[in-house]
């Protein structure tokens, strides 16, 4: 019998990732990650540790027929763990939150409470959380910043009281290492063996693997009886996907569509300076980093590949998202970018958009997610059709000149069809 759990909490910075983390490294050979939302930085933490590409779990974007679709077609292994985003409700409003993700699967869910300053006040917490809906899947919790045994004990006794159905797994030493972040989210490059071993060692010492393993039983795989998504009619074209340190926001799934539905997808990497072949029909740039100084050191001399998507871009497709609408502009403050459309931009020191939203596109509504700390300095009033990205005030979001079009949106494409048109 498969096993599947999702790591969820009260809110973010609770460690969520750390646990996520401990336990992908300890079912390493037989797990499949997995991360509720739209997150880009976790699941790449994830694949670095699993060795496995993790797969994003979208109950905004995706309804409840293609969010099972997508759950089974990847649960190939013995094992999976659902990291939550947030808080284990938040985002239900939406349909996207931890609660929604785990209750349509029909995954147990562990929650993960700070203990550090408190003990019988948790267990009001956990009630709280139980009680909030009568089909949540909590099954199990893990005490973080607990100071000792002692103070483990003493929280796992009101715990028992409070909520006897709830299995108490375990607990997480106060003042372990953490990982520091970018403006984005975690820094993978402290990652290295060694430290995932030494952390993984110290978060899973004082948890009971083996009664956590005992709420993971996946009871029945829901199944899709049709494939809940537009047919695929694949494409006789090539499709060239820029994918490297600085263009990687790109979900695990959007990946296998492109696969799908073009003949041929070629991987380039523009930080090695690598040319647009002739041959490509259409050249995907996803989101990432290079408003970024360190970004940009690495392709602000990338002559072959900006020539290339010069010519390429006069008369063929150009897809991108946030940090490629970027580099499709003439500029981002001081840095030059590769000219293809007439806009600037500039970046700012206050985040500029975090959440979903919705943009209109060719008559169609479609959702998405954006996150970013850059905004359009200045862009051409004709010539250029202009798209709105919004929530209730629509601003700015999305450019389409000929056949080249940018975006701030991240979407799902297999969800979307926007490149099946």
């Amino acid at each position: 019998m498969k096993k599947a759990l999702v790591i969820s909490a009260i809110a973010s910075n609770q460690g969520k990732t750390l646990l996520t983390m401990a336990l992908l490294h300890h079912y390493k050979e037989r797990v499949r990650p997995f991360k509720c939302g739209p997150d880009f930085i976790d699941p790449q933490f994830h694949e670095k540790i699993a060795g496995t590409p993790s797969v994003n779990l979208d109950g905004y974007m995706m309804n409840y027929e293609q969010l099972t679709w997508v759950f089974n077609t990847y649960l190939d292994k013995e094992v999976a763990i659902l990291e939550g985003v947030m808080g284990y409700y938040d985002g239900m409003d939406k349909g996207a939150s931890a609660y929604d993700v785990a209750r349509t699967l029909d995954v147990a869910s562990l929650l993960i409470l700070d203990a550090g300053g408190s003990y019988i006040t948790i267990a009001a917490v956990l009630k709280g959380l139980t009680e909030f809906t009568d089909d949540n899947t909590i099954n199990a919790v893990v005490l973080n910043k607990v100071s000792s045994q002692m103070h483990y004990d003493l929280v796992k006794k009101h715990l028992i009281a409070a909520c006897p159905e709830i299995k108490v797994c375990g607990w997480i030493q106060k003042g372990l290492k953490t990982l520091s972040s970018t403006h984005l989210g975690l820094n993978l490059k402290e990652l290295d063996g060694e430290t995932i071993e030494e952390v993984t060692k110290d978060v899973l010492e004082h948890i009971d693997l083996e009664l956590m393993e005992s709420v993971m039983d996946l009871k029945s795989e829901k199944k899709s009886e049709v494939y809940p998504f537009e047919n695929i009619v694949q494409k006789d074209e090539v499709c060239v996907l820029v994918k490297d340190k600085n263009f990687s926001f790109i979900y695990h799934d959007n990946l296998e569509y492109l696969r799908e539905l073009y003949k041929e997808v070629i991987l380039i990497d523009s930080t090695k300076d690598e040319s647009i072949p002739i041959n490509a029909d259409i050249v995907i740039i996803p989101g990432g980093y290079v408003e970024t100084q360190d970004a940009y050191e690495r392709v602000k001399d990338s002559s072959h590949f900006r020539d290339s998507l010069r010519i390429h871009a006069k008369t063929k497709e150009v897809y991108a998202e946030c940090a490629g609408l970027i580099y499709l502009g003439e500029s981002c403050d001081d840095k030059k970018m590769s000219e293809i459309l007439p806009i600037s931009f500039e970046l700012t020191s206050k985040r500029e958009r975090l959440g979903y939203y919705k943009c209109e596109i060719d008559g169609e509504i479609q959702k998405g997610h954006a996150f970013h700390y850059s905004r359009i300095k200045e862009a051409p009033q004709t010539d250029i059709q202009l798209y709105k990205v919004s929530k209730k005030t629509a601003k700015d979001g999305g450019y389409k000149q000929d056949k080249v079009f940018g975006t701030y949106l991240h979407t799902m494409w297999r969800v979307c069809g926007l490149l099946s048109k």
